[in-house]
């Protein structure tokens, strides 16, 4: 899925993607479900160079991830949304939380990270690439 747009729940945010996305991974850590407030977070990894702001203020939360690696968490000023997240283990890249994205219908997960901390209830597919962990 090569170029996309997306932005938070009351539009106050928009981007733009110019390429492919490099991964699309499910994230069952505690901290992407609580930032999401969902069981788990799906997020589209890009390269900074490809994505663009378009409009919009965005808030930073920086904290340190359950890795151990420093991490920030963007969000809508306006409405809290949470649209991005950058991490020291991913230079170079953003991570997009899928539910942003316009129409994500042709991206797919290629796997699961923190399968571990899975909510019991949660599918976690075996066909996928999968850790307990945050693979090494």
């Amino acid at each position: 899925m090569s170029g996309f747009t997306g932005g938070c729940f009351c539009g106050a945010v928009r981007y733009e993607v110019s390429g492919d996305p490099v991964m699309v991974r499910n994230c069952h850590c505690d901290d992407c479900r609580k930032v999401t407030g969902a069981s788990f977070a799906t997020n589209v990894f890009v390269k900074l160079e490809d994505l663009t702001l378009l409009q919009g203020e965005l808030t930073t939360f920086d904290h340190v991830a359950d890795s151990g690696n420093a991490r920030a968490q963007e969000f809508c000023a306006k409405c809290g949304t949470s649209v991005f997240s950058l991490g020291a283990r991913t230079p170079g890249m953003k991570a997009i939380r899928i539910g942003t994205i316009d129409d994500a219908n042709g991206l797919t997960p290629m796997g699961n990270v923190y399968t571990a901390r899975a909510l019991s209830f949660t599918h976690v597919d075996d066909t996928l690439e999968n850790s307990d962990e945050m693979p090494g």
